[in-house]
């Protein structure tokens, strides 16, 4: 079985998804919350500062697995 038709076929979908992201976020979509939300970690002291937004990452995550279980079925 031939399993490279379907590699290309993820990769397209990969670009497009992609490509759609950076262009939602070139126009300034989610510029006021993206990484910003309730729950993301952000410690300032002097003039060091530590940002890990984990409850960004994890709604990114979930969006990002429905879109792929769609393209799935």
């Amino acid at each position: 079985m031939n399993a490279m038709p379907e590699i290309g076929k993820f990769l397209v979908i990969i670009g497009i998804v992609v490509l759609l992201v950076g262009a939602l976020l070139w126009s300034g979509f989610g510029a006021g919350w993206l990484g910003r939300l309730p729950g993301d970690i952000r410690i300032e002291r002097g003039n060091t500062a530590f940002y890990f937004p984990i409850v960004t990452c994890i709604i990114i995550s979930i969006v990002l697995s429905l879109i792929f279980s769609f393209f799935w079925r």
